[in-house]
């Protein structure tokens, strides 16, 4: 059974116990006037500190909107939507900004500078919180790629790196800063099925020595075992969510 405990991260806020991701009758729209459009539907979710959830459903149905909702990249427009105990709905810009620098995110395209090497594009990450200037942040680059077995790699630019390692390296680069939330959009689409697998699973084992809960959006039905819930969506309403179903066995 996976472990459900924030071991590792004692100086987290929220307990096993509590939900980091409160979403409570949201509905969402693109568009204006007689061409708007409703795309979600009435969603009513709860995610828990440390969990791990793989959302999937058809292309289409909602998923990567409302991720980018979750993580203030959009704006709420009805109902509730609370993140780490704060509503985002109606949130100033300056909210949103220091709400994003608690969350990583990792998308299907590994959106590396191809001007910066591996350790510049993770250390970049690093310079935009305040709490890590005073600190060695090349150290702190130079480990985490070396947790992501990329060691012998850190001065390489993208053009030198496969897929596989260009999204190790924006693993890094989400993870570095010790989010309290990673939200991955499709991370291994790109990828063949060892480079995959290896991706989802270094993202499973940094999350959990972390404590931070991971929402993960995709299709790929090889690694849904890493979940501790699924939940299921389609045509812009959560139809289903395993809460209650889930057990996953390592």
């Amino acid at each position: 059974m996976l472990q459900k405990s924030l071991a590792g991260n004692s100086d987290s806020t929220f307990s096993t116990l509590e939900s980091v991701i409160s979403i409570s009758n949201l509905n969402h729209y693109f568009g204006e006037g007689a061409l708007r459009k409703q795309v979600l539907f009435d969603i009513n979710l709860e995610i828990k500190a440390g969990e791990i959830v793989i959302m999937t459903g058809p292309s289409g149905s909602g998923k990567t909107t409302l991720l980018t909702l979750m993580g203030g990249l959009r704006s709420a427009q009805e109902g509730s939507l609370k993140i780490l105990g704060e509503e985002i709905r109606g949130a100033k810009k300056l909210q949103l900004t220091k709400l994003r620098r608690q969350i990583g995110y990792i998308f299907q395209a590994h959106n590396l500078m191809t001007f910066l090497t591996a350790r510049e594009n993770v250390r970049m990450s690093l310079e935009l919180h305040e709490d890590f200037l005073n600190q060695d942040i090349n150290a702190k680059a130079l480990a985490i790629l070396e947790t992501v077995g990329l060691g012998d790699r850190v001065n390489y630019y993208p053009e030198k790196l496969s897929g596989g390692q260009k999204q190790r390296v924006a693993i890094a680069r989400a993870l570095v800063s010790h989010p309290k939330i990673v939200l991955a959009d499709e991370p291994t689409a790109a990828l063949d099925k060892k480079s995959g697998r290896d991706v989802v699973e270094i993202m499973q084992k940094l999350a959990k020595e972390q404590g931070c809960t991971i929402l993960l959006v995709t299709h790929d039905n090889r690694i849904l075992d890493i979940a501790d819930r699924i939940i299921y969506m389609e045509d812009g309403q959560l139809k289903t969510d395993g809460a209650d179903s889930i057990t996953t066995s390592k």
